[in-house]
């Protein structure tokens, strides 16, 4: 395996700037937004694409440094009613054809939620159980089947057509993936294009253990975020994991997103890189740096330290 960057932790930094950074710490890959929520500080997609100078100055600067595009990136919600979807969609397939134009072969993405029915003005997560009250099973067909898989199967033949290979759904909450079940099921439906962005962070907040998702979703993950979650003592025992504050509330949350090692232990860690091995996995990990209680600088080097000395080269 080897280490790669999401540069968006990098935005205040231009381009060339942020490959230089990026290469001080050791490292010769990254992943960079192109699309979805993110404002894309480093990709400007759509200049990309109608400027062919443009382009060819973006990928020189890549390979005077000797480095690599581990994946694009465009997590957003193109299954959303309304403007946000329709953006989402929109930014989604650039980034395909950016990925052909660049010979990126792995997009890395989140599935999307849609409303709970066609008159929706807002996404609808159900994470009830269906059996009460009786209108949920209605909802679960509709998105699933109404929405979300047409949808997948067009857009994977888009990607097909652009030669990209890989499309990394990252399980995160509030989406219609959220679980290696989930995206098996997905998978399924669409083809073997769709995999798993394997954020253990995301597992670990909804008390799931990503050790063991690694087994059942042999063969199905492409990609993986180096990315640590802390649940925070007393507070979840009292409130459990189910958690709206806002990330920048820390100190009251049941859960922070934190620098690798500083959730779960270096032992840990090496056991989640020994058994992604075991089970095949020799790609990126791209270290995702989202922890609100340090300093940025901080949060990559303690980051960085806690996966070079855990990650199976």
């Amino acid at each position: 395996m080897k280490l790669a960057l999401c540069t968006d932790v990098l935005a205040a930094l231009p381009y060339p700037q942020m490959l230089d950074k990026v290469k001080a710490y050791g490292i010769d890959a990254v992943e960079m937004t192109a699309g979805g929520w993110a404002s894309c500080p480093h990709v400007k997609t759509a200049e990309l694409l109608s400027d062919s100078k443009k382009l060819v100055a973006f990928k020189a600067e890549l390979e005077q440094r000797g480095m690599t595009i581990a994946a694009l990136n465009c997590s957003g919600n193109p299954l959303a009613p309304g403007a946000m979807g329709a953006l989402h969609t929109k930014t989604a397939y650039q980034t395909v054809e950016l990925a052909g134009k660049l010979g990126v072969k792995k997009i890395v993405m989140m599935s999307g939620l849609p409303g709970g029915g066609p008159d929706d003005k807002v996404p609808n997560w159900i994470t009830s159980t269906v059996s009460w009250p009786d209108y949920m099973p209605g909802v679960i067909d509709y998105q699933w089947n109404q929405v979300a898989i047409p949808w997948w199967k067009a857009f994977a033949k888009h990607a097909e057509q652009h030669d990209v290979q890989q499309i990394a759904l990252e399980e995160f909450p509030c989406q219609l993936v959220y679980n290696p079940s989930t995206l098996l099921r997905l998978r399924e439906a669409v083809g073997e294009i769709i995999g798993m962005n394997l954020d253990p962070s995301h597992l670990m907040i909804m008390g799931a253990d990503p050790i063991a998702g690694i087994r059942k979703l042999e063969g199905a993950i492409y990609h993986v975020h180096g990315k640590d979650a802390r649940i925070e003592r007393g507070l979840a025992d009292i409130d459990g994991l189910l958690e709206y504050k806002p990330v920048t509330d820390t100190k009251n949350r049941t859960w922070n997103y934190v620098a690798v090692g500083c959730g779960k232990d270096l032992q840990w860690w090496k056991e989640f890189f020994s058994v992604l091995s075991m089970t095949g996995y020799d790609g990126y990990v791209s270290l995702e740096m989202e922890d609100l209680t340090m300093s940025v600088e901080a949060g990559l080097k303690t980051s960085i330290d806690a996966l070079l000395a855990t990650i199976s080269q």
